[in-house]
């Protein structure tokens, strides 16, 4: 697995678990170039709504519209991140893994995006040893 998209939001997630946040990162990528990325920082910012989908929607800024754009993210989007995928028109997310959790794929695919889950072992040990280390961040971050 060597995508590069799906790379750099690894690269977030790592930065986001450095900074003493949660290990998720997304990037949105247009003709072949990324035009936003972020990673998750409800805990850095203490601001709930600071998902890695929405950290990086808000990175790339008003572009315009979404057509043509993907959004990678090492996690599947839970309903909050689902739900401005389809607000805003995004047609194609790929996601780095579902196992941690199944996120809200069914409803994104129920509104016409395709979703794709890379299924990948790097982003499940990611959240596998986050969610061990620190089992009441990650509950608080799914309204466990």
């Amino acid at each position: 697995m060597n995508d590069e998209f799906m790379q750099e939001a690894i690269t977030q997630a790592k930065q986001g678990l450095s900074e003493g946040g949660i290990p998720i990162g997304s990037v949105l990528v247009r003709d072949g170039k990324i035009i936003g990325k972020g990673h998750n920082k409800r805990v850095q910012e203490g601001d709930p709504m600071t998902h890695a989908e929405i950290d990086c929607l808000r990175n790339a800024g008003r572009i315009g519209n979404y057509k043509g754009t993907t959004l990678y993210s090492t996690l599947m989007p839970c309903y909050l991140c689902a739900g401005a995928v389809v607000q805003f028109g995004i047609k194609k997310v790929i996601a780095g893994e579902s196992k941690t959790f199944p996120g809200a794929r069914e409803f994104m695919e129920s509104q016409g995006v395709e979703v794709i889950d890379l299924d990948l072992e790097d982003c499940q040990k990611l959240m596998q040893d986050f969610i061990q280390e620190k089992p009441e961040l990650w509950n608080e971050d799914i309204g466990e």
